[in-house]
């Protein structure tokens, strides 16, 4: 392995990115009884026109991740987050999941997460500057 160089990449290509993706993914199943295979989950508020609310995120090894959280402001404080919260949590046990986790930002909505049972076990000050960034789990 002679002449090896290393290259920082501003805009790196798809095909780069999945082949160390790959690798990492072959290396912990060769290490490991469980697969590293995850699901996409996603739970979506649709009107007549459009979605004004969903959750996106992934189920694997026997636990739900929650990436990403929105309902549309006028739909705010009426219950939506929580119901789809609850959605995801019932589709992740059917999935045989037993745990949940996410990350949301002091500017977010922390205590949101706290009422439905989530309990912080890491943060991170100052990122972004001047706010942090928690890290949430939960058995469902």
């Amino acid at each position: 392995m002679a002449d090896l160089k290393f290259t920082v990449e501003d805009d790196p290509q798809q095909d780069d990115i999945r082949t160390v993706i790959n690798k990492l993914v072959e290396y912990n199943s060769d290490r490991q009884s469980e697969k590293d295979e995850y699901q996409p989950l996603a739970v979506l508020i649709r009107d007549d026109r459009e979605i004004v609310g969903g959750l996106v995120g992934k189920t694997q090894w026997g636990w739900l991740f929650v990436s990403h959280l929105w309902v549309a402001e006028a739909l705010r404080g009426q219950g939506y987050g929580k119901q789809l919260m609850a959605k995801a949590e019932a589709a992740a046990k059917q999935r045989g999941c037993s745990y949940a986790y996410l990350d949301t930002f002091s500017f977010q909505s922390l205590g949101f997460y706290q009422r439905l049972g989530y309990q912080i076990f890491g943060v991170l000050e100052n990122f972004p500057p001047g706010h942090q960034r928690y890290f949430l789990q939960k058995e469902i």
